[in-house]
């Protein structure tokens, strides 16, 4: 099926916690532009009965109280704004965010650049141009806090993960698998590899916001020595990591 065909969305209670819209069995950009353009379609038409919402790759949940709200009045609400517009072809909201992050690729800070890019079947130089070209979609937060899921790559990305894991992997690193770069909010064991090295702090418990980055914002990385990202490491109380902030319309 062509990513740009219409699909049939799915809703469905969750227990008695909320209702789950799901627009396609598998990670497609339609699918994920249709689910955080739909969740922000019903949020702001702030209807009571949902306490908060959320979006993943495919989906969109809003937390409602089955046991005090009926499911049936809750799905017709729902119909009714699937059927405003063709979800496949949705635009994303405005006010969105684009990030320009900092970071090091290859070395001794990043060092699987080269295994990734030969998965990739890239050569090192070719690789590094298209991560820091690309402008990758926040598809969904998860895994740890604020931890964001960019994408999506091309097609030759389509890399597995590992067999076996890496032992520790530190925070701010990208890490590259299944066409997707992870950009991880905290030190931890990965079966994807390790391409590049950055400051950026995910999760911000101390800020006023502590996930500065949203569902449907964009990142773009830019190439920096492992120098330029031991000063900026040395001078980021902010979390920053020297990151540029542009709010897209």
């Amino acid at each position: 099926m062509s990513d740009q065909q219409k699909f049939e969305p799915k809703i469905r209670s969750v227990g008695l916690n909320g209702v789950l819209v799901t627009f396609g069995e598998k990670a497609t950009d339609a699918a994920n532009r249709a689910a955080i353009a739909f969740r922000t379609a019903v949020d702001t038409q702030h209807w009571a009965e949902v306490e908060e919402s959320s979006s993943t790759l495919v989906s969109a949940f809003f937390r409602v109280d089955l046991a005090a709200h009926r499911f049936d009045k809750i799905h017709d609400r729902m119909q009714g704004v699937l059927a405003e517009q063709d979800w496949a072809n949705a635009r994303l909201p405005s006010g969105r965010t684009l990030w320009t992050i900092p970071a090091v690729f290859g070395s001794d800070r990043a060092p699987q650049l080269a295994e990734a890019a030969e998965a990739a079947g890239l050569s090192q130089a070719a690789a590094l141009q298209e991560l820091t070209t690309a402008r990758l979609r926040v598809l969904t937060l998860g895994f740890a806090p604020g931890q964001p899921y960019l994408g999506t790559l091309g097609e030759h990305w389509d890399i597995p993960r590992q067999v076996g894991l890496s032992p520790n992997v530190p925070a701010g690193a990208l890490v590259a698998a299944v066409r997707q770069i992870c950009l991880f909010a905290k030190d931890t064991p990965t079966g994807w590899r390790h391409v590049g090295q950055s400051a950026f702090h995910c999760f911000r418990p101390k800020g006023g916001t502590p996930f500065p980055l949203s569902p449907g914002d964009e990142v773009q990385f830019t190439d920096i020595s492992a120098k330029e990202l031991a000063r900026i490491e040395a001078h980021n109380d902010d979390g920053a990591g020297a990151a540029i902030r542009e709010v897209l319309e």
